[in-house]
This record gives C-alpha cells, structure tokens and sequence, in this order.
C-alpha cells in the first residue's frame, strides 16, 4: 500500500504550489545579495584608495651594471609623500613615480628603514589624493582585506582575502625581527611589495611586504601602527635611530636549578659569544662566555629581546645589564652598567 505524506505549516495549514514557487523564488536572491555586499566592499575600498596607489620604478647601479626594478606606493599626505617597501627603493640612483592618471614625476627619496622595510620618497605635483590611514591595532582574524599594486607590471591590479593571523613577526635585513606583522591570504606577487593593504572602509591599515614562495596565500603586510611611527621618523630625521652594544651572541637555555634560583622570568638567556674591540659592551665589563638575562629592568630570553631593546632612546643612557658570569662551575649573577651608542647606518 502507497503511504501519503502529508506537508504541514509551521501554522497547521498544507501550502500550496505558489507558495513552494515563492520560496525557491527567494533562495537565490538572498546568495545574490549576499555576493553583491561583498562585492560592493571590495569595489569601495578599491575605488576609495586606488587613486592613491602609484607604481614605483627605479634605477639602480650594482657592481658597475646598471639595473631595473619596480613597485607599489600609496601617496599617503597632500604634499606629495608616498610610503613604500626599503627593499623597492634601497640604493636607488633615480626613482621615477607613475599616477594613476598616467603622470610621472621623479621622486626624492626622503628616507628607508631597511630594519622595518619600510621608505620614504617625495614627489612634488597638483591634486594629489591621499589614502586614509587606519588604526591596525583594531584589526580582526577574518576581516576583509584588499590589496592593490602592480605585480609583475600589471599596474593597479586589485585582490581581496582576509586577515589570516595577528602579530606576526617577521626577520629583516640586517637580522632585525619586524614584530606586529599582519598575515592575509589576499593574492600577492612580485610588483606588490609597498602598496597598501585597505579594509572595507577603504583605510589603509598595512604595507604590503613580502610572500613565502611557493606557498600559496601566505602573504604578509607592516602594520600601520609600525609604518606610520617609521613614516614620521624618516620624514623628521631621514632614517631611525636605533642603540647598540657590541655584541654576537647566541640564544642558550639555562639549567632549571638556575631558573628557579634567581626566579628568572625566561629559561633562555644570550650567550656573549663575542665582545667588540672599544664597544659599549667591553667598557662596561662584558665578558665573552657571559649569559645576558636583563636589559633595563626587562627580561632577555633571546637574542631578538636584546633587540628589540636597543631603541633610539636608549642612546648616551646608562642602562643595568644583568648577566650570568661561571665562576667555576656555578652561575653568579651579575650586574653591569652600559651605555648604548648610535648604530651606524649602514650597520
């Protein structure tokens, strides 16, 4: 025997065809309009910042042979300043600007932080548009994201994605760890690396900076945050002041017995593998074989803490280096007084 089904409403009533009709009516409109909001933050950001966006060419002169190399900016003030990757414009005997609207300008390189991988340069022209700068310290895992910049040549070329991870770090030139780094899978590519990472309320609130090849959408922007205190530095004084002591070291683990001990806030310290001749370190007593522990007051884990420390500020000012000296077979802590100089720059 045929068993009859029967199709009841949340209200007892038996719809009928119109009303089945209706609600596949209905299904693809709402994905629809779901689509169109996505696509419409997309095309707003891209709208709101792209007019800021410029592609970046540069001369170079290396071992005698001329060569050739190209980026992404964003003009990020009235007057003309655009904020690029150090990588894109480091060394540049020229470096040409092209607008969106097609005009070209040669630019003034204001200043490059190869620490940060983040530059300056100038351009003096009419009707700039400025980007709108965000805060990245309000940022969220999972927000949309737009990148626009010219990878490969292809000039103005927009992806989208989301924010991946927060705080990310990662390791400059000259060893220096960039810390505060936004991960997105929003598409990136040789060509990218200086323009800007938008949200979708088309304010910048990252550079664009670097991908790990071959690794698909493992992509990474500076913050803004970052930039826009490097921004300011490079405009002031043409580059960043940073501290050193003079040292090579290596991070170490520490025996517990020690840890315990002392209440060390780390199990690691710096091993002192070598003390520069005439160094801060070496006047103030610093020995190779020494395990540094504490920097003014703040615990040193690695050699990445130790560097993080070693600021502009910290420049001409007496500063407590704590340490482990052996003395025989045991640890004996220890406290020097150093005073950080200025890191040449071209250290």
């Amino acid at each position: 025997m045929d068993k009859q089904f029967e199709v009841i409403s949340l209200n007892g009533a038996q719809p009928g065809r119109d009303e089945f009709s209706q609600a596949q009516r209905e299904a693809p409109v709402s994905e629809t309009e779901a689509l169109d909001a996505y696509s419409q933050a997309v095309i707003h950001a891209a709208e709101t910042v792209g007019p800021s966006v410029v592609c970046i060419e540069v001369e170079t002169i290396e071992r005698g042979r001329q060569g050739r190399g190209s980026g992404s900016g964003f003009i990020f003030t009235p007057d003309g300043y655009i904020l690029t990757n150090s990588h894109v414009v480091h060394g540049a005997r020229r470096v040409d600007v092209t607008l969106t609207d097609g005009r070209r300008f040669t630019a003034d390189l204001i200043g490059d932080d190869p620490a940060t991988d983040l530059a300056v340069v100038r351009i003096h022209a009419p009707d700039l548009q400025p980007a709108r700068l965000g805060e990245s310290s309000k940022l969220r895992v999972g927000q949309l994201v737009v990148a626009i910049g010219n990878p490969y040549g292809f000039q103005w070329t927009v992806t989208a994605g989301v924010i991946s991870a927060l705080g990310r770090s990662l390791r400059g030139i000259g060893g220096r760890m960039i810390d505060n780094i936004i991960q997105t899978d929003a598409a990136l590519n040789p060509g990218n690396s200086g323009g800007p990472l938008v949200n979708s309320r088309g304010e910048v609130i990252g550079v664009n900076t670097a991908t790990i090849l071959p690794a698909q959408g493992l992509c990474f922007a500076i913050a803004m945050d970052t930039a826009k205190w490097v921004a300011a530095k490079l405009i002031q004084e043409g580059r960043v002041r940073r501290s050193y002591i003079g040292v090579a070291g290596l991070t170490v683990e520490l025996p517990r017995v020690v840890v315990r001990q002392l209440e060390l806030a780390h199990n690691h310290g710096v091993l002192v593998q070598a003390v520069e001749a005439g160094s801060p370190a070496e006047r103030a007593g610093l020995r190779a074989g020494d395990v540094i522990v504490g920097f003014d007051e703040k615990p040193i884990g690695c050699a990445d803490d130790l560097l993080r420390q070693l600021t502009g500020e910290r420049i001409g000012k007496e500063v407590a280096l704590h340490i482990l000296r052996r003395q025989g077979r045991l640890l004996e802590p220890l406290t020097l007084t150093v005073v950080p100089v200025e890191l040449p720059e071209r250290r």
